[in-house]
């Protein structure tokens, strides 16, 4: 594979918010970027108007260093590295129509997520159904809202890869005055990790809307993170540092703040919304809704003890009273 540089031909596979913000922050460095954005309305608009139609609507670019696509088989095979940032439920459907071979391509997961109905995480899925190398896989993590992207605010990323050179050479792409980045070869703790800290947010969410406090908030997350590292533990063991910012800076910033949307998700769930309802008004996917009954399938094989992941999908998914629920979690946390 040839070494990645700022001649490197990036492209950006999706169009919400945080496809957006990696496209401010690649575009800092690069000469233009590849952009694969399904809809050609959409490009139609943001040609027009030079900015995302949808989100993140303050971010301007320069049209003549951004090449769009509505075709996945030409971006692939004009690009060298390919950024993956779609909601994990629609990861399948943008790729149905791919017939081109990935090849060589340093493929990297912004996702967050996990493949329903596979119950797979990103790495897994491109290896499984595209012989993608672990090798040539990469990850994107760490606690870094969109929003404050936008905003030029200081922000750290992590690069995982099990090549840790090809890892140190992205995150020199991704580099800039508010963007810091770290290298990390756990692609399957990160990538888990990000899977799991949305579910414990559904339930910082709903604790938040049923009045519990900023007291009881702390004690969720330090059993969350303790969560996360029982199973991450056990599905790939390996030494890790499970109080650094990809794993529990990430899981801090999803459970508390104003731009977390599976914060938002389980707040209104909380409030007693329905999962459809609450989807509807908030127009974004909560990566946590699936992935709630993706690690729950996950750890029959495991037997891990998750409380917490137990009580979001008693509530979500069978129905059970989140006051109820939560109250009996309680009884379950140190």
């Amino acid at each position: 594979m040839t070494e990645i540089n700022g001649k490197s031909r990036v492209a950006i596979i999706g169009s919400g918010s945080w496809a957006t913000a990696l496209a401010k922050i690649l575009i800092y460095n690069l000469p233009e970027l590849n952009w694969f954005i399904r809809k050609e309305e959409n490009i139609e608009l943001f040609k027009k108007f030079r900015h995302n139609p949808n989100y993140l609507r303050s971010v301007e670019f320069e049209m003549s260093r951004i090449n769009f696509y509505s075709d996945i088989n030409k971006v692939v095979e004009d690009s060298d590295i390919l950024v993956f940032v779609t909601p994990s439920a629609f990861l399948k459907d943008t790729l149905k129509h791919l017939t081109v071979d990935f090849g060589e391509r340093y493929v990297i997961s912004a996702i967050k997520g996990i493949i329903p109905d596979d119950n797979l995480v990103v790495g897994e899925f491109f290896h499984e159904f595209y012989d993608v190398p672990f090798d040539q896989f990469g990850v994107i993590a760490g606690p870094c809202h969109a929003e404050e992207v936008a905003r030029d605010l200081l922000s750290y990323l992590t690069i995982a890869s099990p090549d840790v050179k090809r890892a140190r050479q992205f995150a020199m792409l991704l580099e800039s005055p508010s963007i810091r980045t770290h290298i990390s070869d756990d692609i399957w703790g990160t990538e888990y990790s990000a899977v799991l800290k949305n579910i414990m947010a559904i339930a910082a969410g709903i604790s938040h809307s049923l009045r519990y406090g900023d007291n009881f908030q702390a004690v969720l997350m330090s059993n969350a993170i303790q969560e996360i590292k029982r199973f991450v533990d056990t599905v790939h063991p390996i030494t890790r540092d499970i109080k650094s910012s990809a794993y529990l800076g990430d899981l801090l910033v999803t459970g508390y703040s104003q731009f977390s949307r599976n914060r938002a998700f389980g707040t209104m769930i909380g409030k007693g919304y329905t999962v459809r309802s609450a989807m509807l008004e908030m127009d974004m996917i909560a990566e946590g809704y699936y992935a709630t009954k993706c690690i729950k399938e996950l750890n029959l094989l495991h037997h891990i003890n998750m409380p917490i992941t137990d009580s979001v999908y008693n509530i979500i998914y069978e129905n059970i009273s989140p006051a109820i629920e939560i109250r009996l979690l309680t009884e379950h946390l140190r």
